[in-house]
C-alpha cells in the first residue's frame, strides 16, 4: 500500500512540475483615419520573451514620405485624436529613437510610405508588455502621425497631427 501511495506522490509532483506550452499573449489594433484624413491599417503585438513584437501596416499615406508611430497614454481616438494625449512613458524618459536606450516606451520607428502610400514596420520593443502592470499598452493608443520624427524635440519628435489612431486590445 505504501508503494502504491508513494508511486501516486511521485506521478503528482512530476505531473505538477512539467510545464505546458502557454500561448503567447497577442494584442492587435485597427487603424482608422482621424478626422479629415485618410490613412489606415492594422497592427499586431506579440510578447516574445521580455519583449513585444510590433507589426504595423497602413495605407492612404502621402506616397514616398516618413510618418511618425507612437503608442500614447490614452485610447480616444475620436476626433482628431488629441485625446490619446502623450507618448506613453512608464519609465520616465526623454523622446529618442526606437532603438536607443534613452526612449519613450511608445517611440516606434517610422512609417516609409511607397509611391502607392503604403507602409509597414515591424520591430522587437523591449520597456513594453501585453501583460498587466505599468509597462502595459492593452487599452493605449496607436498613433500614425502626418510628419516624420525627428527624435530630438521633446516631448513629441515634432511629428505632426494624428492622421490615424487605434486602440491596442487583447487577444
Amino acid at each position: 500500500m505504501k508503494a502504491i501511495i508513494t508511486a501516486i506522490a511521485a506521478t503528482a509532483m512530476l505531473a505538477a512540475c512539467q510545464t505546458t506550452p502557454q500561448e503567447p499573449l497577442r494584442a492587435t489594433a485597427q487603424l482608422k483615419p482621424t478626422k479629415g484624413n485618410k490613412a489606415f491599417g492594422e497592427a499586431t503585438f506579440e510578447q516574445v520573451g521580455d519583449k513585444v513584437r510590433v507589426v504595423v501596416f497602413v495605407q492612404g499615406l502621402r506616397p514616398g514620405q516618413e510618418h511618425g508611430l507612437h503608442i500614447h497614454e490614452g485610447a480616444d481616438c475620436s476626433g482628431d485624436a488629441m485625446g490619446a494625449k502623450g507618448h506613453f512613458n512608464p519609465h520616465g524618459k526623454p523622446h529618442g529613437r526606437p532603438d536607443g536606450p534613452d526612449r519613450h516606451a511608445g517611440d516606434l520607428p517610422a512609417l516609409k510610405a511607397n509611391k502607392a502610400g503604403r507602409a509597414n514596420v515591424q520591430i522587437d520593443v523591449g520597456g513594453i508588455t501585453l501583460d498587466s502592470g505599468p509597462a502595459s499598452i492593452i487599452g493605449r493608443g496607436l498613433i500614425v502621425h502626418a510628419d516624420p520624427d525627428d527624435y530630438r524635440t521633446q516631448p513629441t519628435g515634432n511629428a505632426g497631427g494624428r492622421i490615424a489612431c487605434g486602440v491596442i486590445q487583447a487577444g
